[in-house]
C-alpha cells in the first residue's frame, strides 16, 4: 500500500507542476525554484514533516522534498554549529542525494549517445 501511496501522490504533485508549466509562463527552472523553495518554507512552518510522514517518498523525491531536506540540514546546523551552520547545513544533509544524481547522471551519459537538434 506505501507503493501506492507513493505513487499516487508523487504524480499527484507532478501533475500539478505539469499543470503550472503548461498554464503559466514560468521557465522550468523558476518552477523548480519555486518547487524548493515551497518545500522549505513548508518545513519551516511544521507543515512538510506530517506530510511527508504520511506520503513517503511520494513527498520525498520530488523537489519540495529537496526543500524540506536543504531547511531541515540548515536548522540543525544552526543549532549545533551557530552562524556557521547557514552555510554547511544544506550542504551536509543533501550531499548524497547530490552526489547520486551527479554519479548516474555521468553513467549515462557513458551509456546514451545524444544526438543534438540541427
Amino acid at each position: 500500500m506505501d507503493y501506492v501511496k507513493a505513487f499516487l501522490i508523487g504524480g499527484a504533485i507532478c501533475a500539478l507542476v505539469q499543470i503550472l508549466m503548461d498554464r503559466t509562463k514560468l521557465l522550468p527552472g523558476r518552477i523548480m525554484v519555486l518547487l524548493v523553495c515551497s518545500g522549505a518554507v513548508l518545513s519551516a512552518l511544521t507543515l512538510y514533516e506530517p506530510f511527508l510522514k504520511f506520503a513517503g517518498a511520494g513527498a520525498s523525491v520530488p523537489l519540495l522534498g529537496f526543500g524540506h531536506v536543504l531547511f531541515k540540514g540548515v536548522k540543525e546546523a544552526v543549532d549545533k554549529e551557530g552562524f556557521m551552520g547557514i552555510f554547511m547545513g544544506g550542504f551536509k544533509s543533501s550531499a548524497v542525494g547530490i552526489s547520486a544524481a551527479l554519479i548516474f547522471s555521468y553513467l549515462a551519459s557513458l551509456v546514451f549517445n545524444p544526438k543534438m537538434k540541427k
